[in-house]
C-alpha cells in the first residue's frame, strides 16, 4: 500500500491542493472549484470541502459567501511576522542542537553552503532557498526539543506559502548569507557559548527580513527595531 492509499480522501485533497499552492501553480487569488478538483481527483465534492475548511483555518484558502474559495493572497504582514517568530524558533533550536552535531553534520553542511555559494553565478532564487533549507536543517535538526522542532518547520512552511522565495525579492542578500551560514558553522565548529550560536542565528535570520522590508517598504523599514 502506498503512502497516498493510506491517506483519507480529505487528506488527499488538502495535500494536492497544498502542493498545488506551494509550487505556485494555485497563485493568490486562484478560485478552487471544488467540483472541477473532485473530478481531477475521482472523489465527491466532501472530501474538497473538508480540505478546504482545513486550509483555510491555516490561512492559506479564504472563503466569501456567494464567491467561493480563493487561495489568499500573500499578506505582506504574516510574513513579516513568521519571520520575525522564525528568527528567535530556528535561533533557539540551533543553539539547543549545537552539542550535538558531530563533525560530518558540520561537514554536510559547510558542502551544501558550498554548493550555494557556487550557485550564486548563475542565480536561481528557488534553488538557492531549498539548499538553504537543508542547510538550516542540519543545524536545528538534533535540537532535543520535539515542540520546538515541530514550531520551526511549520513556520518553515508557512513561509513557504507565503514567499515561494524571499531571494527572489534581494538576491544581493544571497552572498551575505552564505558567508553568516559560514560563521554560525565555525561557531558551532569551536564550541562557542549557546549564547553566541543563538544570537548569529537569530540575527542571520532577521538580516533576510530587513533587507526583504527595505527593498519592498523602505518607508516602513526605516529605524526598525532589533529582534
Amino acid at each position: 500500500m502506498t503512502p497516498a492509499e493510506t491517506l483519507s480522501k480529505s487528506q488527499q485533497a488538502y495535500h494536492w491542493i497544498k502542493t498545488r499552492i506551494a509550487n505556485q501553480e494555485f497563485t493568490p487569488g486562484y478560485r478552487l472549484v471544488l467540483g472541477t478538483i473532485a473530478g481531477e481527483l475521482d472523489m465527491s465534492v466532501v472530501p474538497v470541502r473538508e480540505a478546504v475548511r482545513q486550509l483555510e483555518a491555516e490561512g492559506l484558502v479564504t472563503f466569501e459567501r456567494n464567491v467561493g474559495a480563493r487561495v489568499s493572497m500573500v499578506d505582506d504582514s504574516q510574513y513579516r511576522f513568521s519571520m520575525q517568530a522564525l528568527s528567535i524558533l530556528e535561533g533557539t533550536a540551533t543553539a539547543l542542537a549545537a552539542r550535538r552535531l558531530t563533525a560530518d553534520d558540520l561537514r554536510r553542511a559547510r558542502s551544501i553552503n558550498e554548493l550555494m555559494t557556487e550557485r550564486l553565478s548563475d542565480f536561481d532564487p528557488r534553488a538557492f532557498t531549498g539548499l538553504n533549507q537543508e542547510f538550516h536543517a542540519i543545524l536545528f535538526g538534533k535540537c532535543a526539543n520535539p515542540r520546538l522542532l515541530e514550531l520551526v518547520n511549520a513556520e518553515w512552511a508557512r513561509l513557504g506559502n507565503l514567499r515561494d522565495s524571499t531571494f527572489s525579492f534581494v538576491p544581493g542578500r544571497a552572498a551575505e548569507s552564505v558567508r553568516e551560514h559560514e560563521n554560525i558553522v565555525r561557531l558551532i565548529e569551536i564550541g562557542a557559548p549557546l549564547g553566541e550560536i543563538e544570537k548569529s542565528a537569530r540575527r542571520h535570520r532577521s538580516a533576510t527580513l530587513d533587507a526583504y522590508l527595505i527593498h519592498e517598504h523602505p518607508d516602513e523599514a526605516l529605524g526598525l527595531p532589533a529582534f
